[in-house]
């Protein structure tokens, strides 16, 4: 099982997706465990204050570290855990790659951002790994958190009803996934390639190889060109290995 400890100041934000879908599915299986932690609950003063002022003026309100500091090192005291995750645009971009690794953690914690953000003694002191869902800016860190353990939890053995199915997933392999069909045959003139009605296992397993070569190429030809770089550099290793 793996478990998630996620610091937010919106934790109703979480009420309603963790009640559906996959994240709802892995936790009655027990493949997951998640707890939302309200960061004013850690805050200071009677107003439970948890942000304020960038020094140096500026607009936008800080994360004060003292209520992170807090938050965390009460949770590193009850278990250790593999990583302290800070969802930020600036982190490293959350890929399969990324989601296959953690999937095989068994405690983490992820920090979602608010406000301009939180203090850099924060990211320097506790934080171990920061992620960013792609070049854009949100209001927080909360969705960044879903996506990371929606894409994390689909992984873990028995969430999905087809067990193959997160196998076959786009970027699993470095490509995009193929294109899919379900009846009818025939919709509005469209039809589905004969290929994929023949029965042929072999055949069928061939075009969707091409089919998923082509679509990657269309769409994303910087995925071939990794592709590409990684058995060169593969090849070039093996051939060192060899002299």
């Amino acid at each position: 099982m793996i478990r998630f400890d996620v610091i937010s100041v919106m934790p109703r934000f979480f009420a309603s997706p963790l009640e559906c879908g996959v994240l709802k599915i892995a936790q009655e299986k027990q493949a997951a465990s998640i707890h939302i932690h309200n960061l004013h609950d850690y805050g200071k003063g009677k107003y439970q204050q948890v942000d304020d002022h960038p020094f140096g003026g500026g607009a936008g309100m800080i994360l004060m570290p003292e209520p992170i500091f807090k938050v965390v090192e009460m949770l590193k005291s009850q278990r250790e855990y593999d990583e302290v995750i800070f969802l930020t645009p600036d982190g490293e971009k959350l890929t399969q790659k990324v989601a296959n690794a953690l999937s095989l953690c068994k405690n983490l914690i992820l920090l979602c951002g608010h406000y301009k953000g939180v203090d850099e003694r924060v990211r320097q002191a506790l934080v171990t790994r920061e992620i960013s869902i792609g070049d854009v800016v949100l209001s927080g860190g909360e969705l960044p958190a879903l996506m990371l353990m929606d894409a994390v939890v689909r992984l873990l053995p028995n969430v999905l009803g087809d067990a193959e199915s997160a196998l076959l997933d786009s970027f699993q392999d470095g490509k995009l996934d193929c294109a899919y069909y379900t009846r009818p045959a025939n919709f509005r003139g469209m039809k589905v390639p004969e290929v994929l009605l023949s029965g042929n296992h072999k055949e069928i397993a061939k075009w969707r190889e091409e089919n998923a070569f082509e679509r990657t190429k269309q769409r994303r030809p910087d995925l071939l060109a990794e592709l590409q770089n990684l058995n060169l550099r593969k090849d070039s290793t093996d051939h060192d290995t060899e002299n």
